[in-house]
């Protein structure tokens, strides 16, 4: 192996959705709002965790320590979100099928 490989991360592109310019040098809660949004997350917030994490990773060891520090914040923001997002659908079903067994009742 003479030649240098390229990495695969250099050839992933973005097509489905596009962040706003400059979204990841704004701040953390800036960052999680936008990347909760339907419109840059189509599929959800675990879209815009991904988009986030990817982000993280390709940065590498050239992110500054205080820039690493607010993208890490945005994640655990987004992270909460989706939490929540899922306890209050749990609420909402489990509500929904008790009352749909009291009606047959």
């Amino acid at each position: 192996m003479t030649r240098k490989q390229k990495k695969w991360v250099q050839g992933v592109k973005t097509v489905s959705t596009f962040p706003p310019k400059d979204l990841f040098t704004r701040s953390a809660a800036t960052i999680a709002r936008s990347l909760a949004s339907p419109k840059v997350s189509p599929k959800g917030i675990g879209s815009g965790l991904r988009m986030l994490q990817y982000f993280i990773n390709r940065a590498g060891k050239g992110l500054p320590p205080k820039r690493r520090h607010e993208l890490e914040k945005a994640k655990h923001l987004l992270q909460a979100k989706a939490a929540r997002d899922r306890e209050s659908g749990r609420r909402k079903n489990g509500a929904n099928r008790k009352r749909a067994k009291s009606r047959t009742r």
